[in-house]
């Protein structure tokens, strides 16, 4: 009798069945037998967690035990595996996570905020313990970005990453550069669609992505996850006149997340970008998702897919579960470290200010159309060690005094640009704030 019939069904316990917990449930019965084919023995749900135990989730719980309390599932001998769906980085899924390896049994989960504020602590305990992590779905969606990481490029020593990590802000920022239309109209009607929530704060803020580039970048960098060292712009101030001038200028406007070596740290930073528009990544529209990874070896690679969504989610987190069962079903000892690099080899490289990140950008100012303005305005960037790239000046409105001026600096340090526009907007001639957006050419080098 083979190792895999003597082990039997690897027997997992869900915690939340909204709608990612429902399709995954849904998923392992679907390919219950091409999943056996794969592991080697079969995935069998025991257990199973959820506040409202009458609503109808279009699955069969027949033969499930079910949970009212989601921490029971840790205790349960019949649940080897727990698979945290909850949400949330305290409270109820930080507890189960805790207890669960705690308890010796393996974690899969899909909460990015988690792992995001907690995710080094979470993933020592499940090394010292013995059991795997699995944590794909946290990430992108359905994109195998954790496994591309830790896995498919560990022969690369990673330079960047830079991601569209959260589908209603690309939604959004797609839809006002098709249509020219403001962001509030914009999210409303993606509220109207289900695309955003009722409170979209923690999308059009910044927040979701922040917290997966948090991890994408211990995973892809060695070094603790660290969100609190993440900054963070969301897209609210992005008006369809920056994008109209980026689009004429050849760029598009996309909330990024960027992750880059630097000569003393590591660039962490989440905002509203100018990309060319040539580049793949600045045609990834809509609600879609995309990563893309710069090694020293294989050079830029980039991973484009639903990054959200039930079935995407579902998808990410039966991978997860199908690593578990080959682990058992192979030699445990193989395992791939939860975060990529051996807990006692992970860095601690400085997470740089965010005045001392390099980058180019795009300024944006109203003046007065009169004589000496763009004298002024250079004057000031010249003292600043800030070069001109390109500069547009825009014919003032019919009895309108003021002009659009639109500038793309060549790269600069933050600080250097923080400084200059505190000077520009004290001029006379300047009414109102500078807008700012910075620009990133993402060429390989």
């Amino acid at each position: 009798m083979s190792r895999s019939a003597k082990l039997g069904a690897l027997k997992i316990g869900i915690a939340g069945l909204g709608t990612v917990g429902a399709s995954t449930v849904k998923l392992l019965h679907q390919h219950a037998d091409m999943l056996a084919e794969r592991c080697g023995r079969p995935i069998r749900v025991t257990a199973v967690s959820a506040r409202d135990r009458s609503r109808d989730r279009g699955i069969d719980l027949a033969g499930i035990a079910w949970h009212a309390d989601a921490m029971a599932l840790a205790g349960d001998p019949e649940v080897e595996v727990v698979v945290e769906l909850i949400g949330g980085s305290d409270g109820i899924a930080k507890n189960l996570v805790e207890a669960a390896i705690a308890a010796g049994k393996h974690v899969v989960t899909a909460n990015k905020a988690l792992l995001a504020r907690h995710g080094t602590a979470i993933a020592r305990a499940a090394e010292d313990a013995g059991i795997a992590l699995g944590y794909e779905a946290a990430v992108a969606g359905g994109i195998p970005i954790i496994k591309a990481l830790r896995e498919g490029l560990a022969g690369n020593r990673i330079q960047r990453v830079y991601g569209i990590l959260n589908g209603t802000c690309n939604y959004i920022l797609t839809t006002m550069r098709q249509t020219g239309r403001e962001f509030a109209d914009v999210l409303a009607e993606a509220q109207k669609l289900g695309y955003a929530e009722a409170d979209p704060s923690f999308d059009v803020d910044g927040v979701d992505a922040a917290h997966k580039l948090a991890i994408l970048t211990s995973v892809a960098f060695g070094c603790e996850v660290n969100f609190a060292g993440v900054h963070v712009e969301g897209i609210r101030h992005v008006s369809a006149t920056d994008i109209a001038f980026a689009e004429e200028l050849g760029y598009r406007i996309k909330l990024l997340g960027i992750a880059r070596r630097a000569e003393n740290g590591i660039e962490l930073r989440v905002h509203p970008t100018l990309i060319p528009e040539r580049r793949l990544i600045a045609n990834v529209d809509g609600a879609m998702n995309a990563v893309l990874v710069l090694g020293d070896a294989v050079g830029p690679t980039l991973y484009y897919g639903a990054g959200a969504g039930a079935e995407p989610t579902a998808s990410a987190v039966v991978a997860d579960l199908v690593d578990v069962t080959r682990l058992h079903t192979a030699d445990p000892h193989h395992r791939v470290p939860h975060l990529a690099f051996q807990p006692d080899q992970m860095s601690d490289t400085p997470i740089l200010p965010m005045e001392e990140v390099r980058t180019a950008y795009y300024l944006r100012l109203h003046a007065f159309d009169r004589p000496g303005v763009l004298a002024d305005i250079t004057r000031i960037l010249a003292d600043c060690e800030i070069s001109i790239d390109a500069m547009v000046q825009k014919e003032p409105a019919e009895g309108d005094e003021l002009v659009n001026i639109i500038l793309l600096t060549h790269i600069t340090v933050e600080k250097n640009i923080n400084a200059a526009i505190t000077k520009i907007e004290a001029l006379d001639s300047v009414s109102g704030k500078v807008m700012r957006i910075r620009l990133e050419e993402l060429a390989a080098k």
